[in-house]
C-alpha cells in the first residue's frame, strides 16, 4: 500500500506525529512538508495522511491550507487520515477539516488530535491508523 504523509508544523508538535506515522509507513512512504509537497505523489497514494497545527481561531496552518485547497477537489474516493496539534479550543479544527475532506468525497479513516506535544497515546494512535 502506498502511503503519503504531508504535514505543516510551527513548534514541532505536529512533526512528531508525522514522524511517528513515517516510522510505521516505512521508507517507501512519500513524506513531505506542505510547503513543498508534490500533489501528484500525494494523490497517487492509497492512504493519505495530512497534518497541521491549529492556528488563530482554529484554522489550518497557512501552507497546509494552501496545499489542501490545491488537492481538495481531487480527493474523491481517497482514504485520508488527519492529525494535528492545538493549544486551546479543543482541536475543533480537525473536526472541521474532516468535514471538508468528507464533503470532497474522501473517506476519513481516522483523526488524531494532540494538545501541544503528543503523548504516547496520540503517537500510538497515529501508528495504528496506517494499515
Amino acid at each position: 500500500m502506498k502511503t503519503a504523509i504531508v504535514y505543516a508544523t510551527t513548534t514541532g508538535n505536529t512533526e512528531q506525529l508525522a514522524n511517528a506515522a513515517k516510522e510505521t509507513a516505512g521508507t517507501d512512504a512519500y513524506f513531505s512538508t506542505a510547503d513543498v509537497a508534490d500533489s501528484a505523489e500525494v494523490l497517487s497514494a492509497d492512504l493519505i495522511l495530512l497534518g497541521s497545527p491549529a492556528m488563530g481561531a482554529e484554522q489550518l496552518e497557512d501552507s497546509m491550507e494552501a496545499f489542501f485547497s490545491s488537492i481538495e477537489g481531487q480527493l474523491s474516493g481517497k482514504k485520508v487520515v488527519l492529525f494535528g496539534s492545538y493549544d486551546w479550543g479543543g482541536g475543533q479544527f480537525i473536526d472541521d477539516w474532516a468535514e471538508r475532506v468528507s464533503a470532497a468525497g474522501a473517506e476519513v479513516t481516522g483523526c488524531v488530535k494532540a494538545q501541544l506535544a503528543p503523548d504516547e497515546n496520540a503517537l500510538s494512535e497515529i501508528k495504528s491508523l496506517i494499515k
